[in-house]
């Protein structure tokens, strides 16, 4: 399972936004509603399809478009070095 760095901050918004800093680079990123619950999932070492799961209750999507939604944030986080990947089995 993809957990966040120690060096990212996340810092809520307005209750669904957020917003990711990275203190080694300086950087932030602004992350929507959907970006928002997957990364909180993360942090609170909620594995990938329990947070699709979640997406499905939370919003009119089938299960199928919320784990692609889930898999492709993952792959934006550890693609900007926000998220450790998860260890190969």
């Amino acid at each position: 399972m993809a957990s966040p760095y120690d060096h990212v901050i996340f810092t809520d918004v307005d209750g669904a936004d957020g917003v990711l800093v990275d203190l080694n680079t300086k950087q932030y990123y602004q992350l929507n509603e959907t970006a928002s619950l997957v990364w909180r999932g993360l942090a609170g070492g909620t594995p990938a399809d329990a947070i699709a799961q979640q997406l499905t209750e939370a919003y009119d999507v089938t299960l199928e478009h919320a784990t692609a939604s889930v898999d492709a944030v993952i792959q934006n986080f550890i693609a900007y070095r926000l998220v450790k990947p998860s260890p190969q089995a």
